[in-house]
């Protein structure tokens, strides 16, 4: 009977130590890294736990909301919005978040997702109304600016820290998009025109420069060449001059000139009265010369008898 007690108490002594390990250790919390958990006390908010080890006392404190502390992208749906000029269509949003205060992420809203997207679709149809549909199109970086500091002010007593917001794709209606493309098209073949047009101009002038730098080359190499004549003329003038040349050789050279003359292209001749005199002085020179060459003959008839 002793014996059959003891094992009974033995028995509830295991298992109460054996419920009290299991106790221990569910009671044992991990925090990981970039997390945050609420905890509550009877019901109050008693304190958030960072990253680590923590001891958790059952059926007195438990854990409320397990929040993440990471940057986090929220893509919702396209949201019908009507721009100034009455154009309806259709916009997603892109949203990059971060919780800053996790008890207020807790406790200020009751779905703070829910609430973060209403937020933004109403924002959105607010901005989009005062615009036109060329404006929406062309003004995204003014849109997001505004739109950020719009929900990051309204969310900031939800503990929620608004970075960026993009606009990721904006539908407008079918009619709409194809008289866009129409006008895009007729955009670029009129750039095609333009271009063209550049390049044949373009064209004309390199060689109408081009013809007109080979005449100034041609025309700088005859002058040139002219130069060079002259230079090469002077220095024989030159050269005559220092070797002390008689009124003889300068007569030769005049006759050699008016000889290059004659054979020239020109069909009328001036030529000054310095060469015609000396043109007759030549011609006196060799009627003297044939008339010797005539006496000759006679005069060896003359030694013969």
């Amino acid at each position: 009977m002793i014996l059959a007690t003891s094992s009974v108490v033995i028995i509830v002594i295991l298992a109460i130590l054996l419920l009290l390990i299991i106790l221990a250790a569910s009671s044992i919390r991990i925090v990981p890294q970039a997390n945050a958990f609420v905890i509550e006390r009877l019901g109050s908010y008693h304190m958030t736990w960072s990253t680590g080890l923590h001891f958790l006392v059952p059926f007195i404190y438990r854990i409320s909301e397990k929040v993440s502390l990471k940057e986090q992208v929220i893509d919702f749906e396209p949201q019908p919005v009507i721009t100034k000029d009455n154009v309806t269509m259709q916009i997603d949003t892109v949203i990059f978040f971060q919780v800053t205060d996790p008890k207020a992420y807790t406790y200020g809203v009751d779905d703070p997702i829910a609430a973060l997207e209403k937020l933004t679709a109403t924002t959105l149809r607010n901005i989009i109304g005062d615009i036109d549909l060329d404006s929406t199109l062309t003004s995204r970086d003014h849109i997001n600016s505004k739109m950020r500091i719009i929900l990051d002010e309204a969310t900031d007593k939800w503990g929620i820290k608004v970075s960026r917001v993009e606009l990721k794709n904006i539908l407008p209606p079918l009619d709409i998009r194809n008289a866009m493309e129409k006008q895009m098209r007729a955009e670029r073949e009129r750039r095609e025109v333009v271009l063209l047009a550049e390049g044949e101009k373009a064209a004309k002038i390199l060689k109408a420069e081009g013809f007109k730098d080979a005449e100034v080359l041609r025309a700088e190499g005859e002058a040139l060449a002219i130069l060079k004549v002259q230079e090469a003329t002077a220095k024989g003038i030159e050269l005559i001059r220092k070797a002390g040349a008689d009124q003889t050789v300068l007569t030769l050279k005049a006759l050699e000139a008016l000889k290059d003359l004659a054979n020239g292209q020109a069909t009328k001749i001036i030529i000054p009265s310095e060469i015609q005199g000396l043109a007759g002085l030549a011609t006196s020179l060799s009627e003297i010369v044939k008339t010797d060459i005539k006496a000759k003959p006679e005069t060896k008839k003359e030694i013969k008898k």
